[in-house]
């Protein structure tokens, strides 16, 4: 009597095919943009254990013969130690806001402000763990973890869909003592949240980088005549027959919000930026990567 060939997990089959399908174009993207940032292993700039070369210094009463560089000694009048790069892995906590006014783009064929600004965190993500360092979120549902699979559970989470508010505020009470962190947003909801995380953030030693993310048509406002404006959510609404009127009013509440945001940044020696989605990709990811080398410890 033949027996049945065991019955293929489907279920678990087609779960697979469907998370391969979803998440390797952003993985994609993200190593391709990550790709064009040529940036090598990089280390802590102190002296410690590790394998890169980092500086040549004049040996000290106490230090052990073996540490001595006698090459480097030979040409000079004293002795000297060759030290090494400290390379001790730190961890790094994403923000990245999934409020609904990120689902906003002024043109059908430019890139979403949610788009760009999970790009960049992936992007990012990619470079610091190749660097050996941890990356995780800000709330507790991926903590701070070095590894490819840890780049999927990130790729998992922000692909997940919007959230239910107009505008999010950062979640900072997972954030490790002495980590650092990165915020992507809008930053156009309430600054008071963002203020409190960033309080919360450098009470614990928390140093990072903030990066606003707008439309061009929210930072030019080019709108005329008779205009409609809603919120993504449609929770908030109001109607102007002479919106031109309402430009350098507008401008003028932008700029304060930036300048707001900017020097709060600083007061808790923060870094601070605004990148639009009409420019390429790699010059905030370039900044985003020097701005946490800038607050590295």
């Amino acid at each position: 009597m033949t027996q049945p060939a065991p019955a293929r997990p489907a279920g678990l089959r087609r779960k697979a095919e469907a998370l391969a399908s979803a998440l390797p174009p952003l993985l994609a993207d993200a190593r391709h943009l990550a790709m064009t940032v040529q940036m090598g292993e990089h280390g802590r700039r102190r002296a410690g254990l590790g394998d890169e070369f980092w500086q040549f210094r004049p040996a000290h009463p106490g230090d052990e013969a073996r540490a001595i560089d006698w090459r480097r000694s030979a040409r000079a009048d004293q002795h000297f130690v060759r030290e090494k790069e400290w390379h001790a892995a730190q961890s790094v906590h994403l923000w990245v806001d999934d409020a609904r006014s990120m689902e906003f783009s002024g043109d059908g064929r430019r890139t979403t402000k949610a788009d760009r600004a999970r790009l960049l965190a992936l992007a990012i993500s990619v470079l610091l763990i190749r660097s050996g360092e941890r990356v995780g979120l800000a709330d507790p549902v991926a903590p701070p973890r070095s590894g490819e699979l840890q780049l999927v559970r990130l790729a998992q989470t922000f692909t997940a869909p919007a959230g239910d508010a107009d505008y999010g505020a950062p979640e900072a009470r997972a954030m490790l003592h002495g980590s650092r962190a990165v915020f992507i947003s809008d930053f156009l909801g309430d600054p008071s949240g963002v203020e409190r995380a960033l309080t919360l953030a450098a009470d614990r030693g928390v140093r990072g980088a903030i990066l606003q993310i707008l439309d061009p048509v929210e930072e030019a406002f080019p709108f005329d005549g008779r205009t409609i404006f809603e919120s993504m959510t449609g929770a908030i609404r109001h109607e102007t027959r002479r919106a031109g009127d309402l430009r350098d009013r507008y401008c003028a509440r932008l700029a304060e919000r930036k300048d707001r945001l900017a020097t709060f940044a600083r007061r808790v020696d923060w870094q601070f930026s605004t990148h639009h989605t009409d420019q390429p990709a790699q010059v905030p990811l370039l900044w985003l990567y020097h701005a946490l080398e800038r607050v590295r410890r």
